[in-house]
């Protein structure tokens, strides 16, 4: 089964050169492409596709926006950040809109591969210039009432095995439980945390000091 890719970037060079390589994939379909996010945003409703590679700074709606619309309304489609921007005020408000990746344009193809199966795969992917601004921003943050304290001793241990980048299926061969049982984990850590994703659970897990 291929994983079904919209690109959403405002400049066509980009589009075609990303439609170019990713098409050479078997693994990757591109069903689609946006020139800005309001088309994103349409297209998503249309074709529900798995992964969104998005672009931040796009006319009628720039990316932070469409990222947060399109979590809104269908939260299992996977968003990547593809982006020149690697500052905090971009970082920060696309962690927060829902993104679940977020990589520079000068990533390597096969890194950017890699990124869309394991976000597809219910991982998260940031680029390590990307992880060190959000661990800093949030170190330096308020410091949010401990929900993880709500958590149970195994609910514990999966919130680790997240934060350190693993799947649910390493997880499972980790802590010798099944798949089914990480997965009915992960639901109940992200609503005590009341968190959206894998991602923000992981950030929640550094910034209280758990990984």
């Amino acid at each position: 089964m291929s994983i079904r890719v919209l690109i959403a970037d405002d400049h066509q060079v980009v589009r075609r050169g990303l439609l170019f390589f990713l098409s050479t994939q078997k693994e990757i379909e591109i069903i689609a492409e946006a020139s800005n996010g309001r088309e994103a945003l349409a297209l998503a409703e249309e074709l529900t596709p798995d992964v969104i590679l998005m672009d931040l700074v796009m006319p009628e709606m720039d990316g932070i926006e469409a990222t947060k619309r399109i979590k809104e309304k269908l939260p299992t489609i996977k968003i990547i950040i593809l982006t020149s921007f690697s500052d905090q005020d971009h970082v920060i408000p696309a962690i927060k809109a829902g993104a679940n990746g977020y990589q520079l344009k000068d990533v390597e193809p096969d890194e950017l591969v890699n990124a869309i199966k394991a976000v597809f795969r219910g991982e998260s992917q940031l680029h390590p210039k990307i992880t060190n601004h959000v661990m800093t921003h949030l170190m330096l943050g308020d410091q949010s009432e401990r929900k993880h304290n709500e958590l149970t001793a195994r609910e514990l241990e999966v919130l680790i095995e997240i934060s350190r980048g693993k799947s649910n299926k390493e997880i499972a061969a980790s802590l010798f439980i099944t798949e089914k049982t990480v997965k009915t984990h992960v639901s109940n850590i992200l609503s005590k945390l009341e968190l959206q994703d894998r991602t923000q659970a992981a950030l929640y897990a550094v910034k209280h000091g758990l990984y």
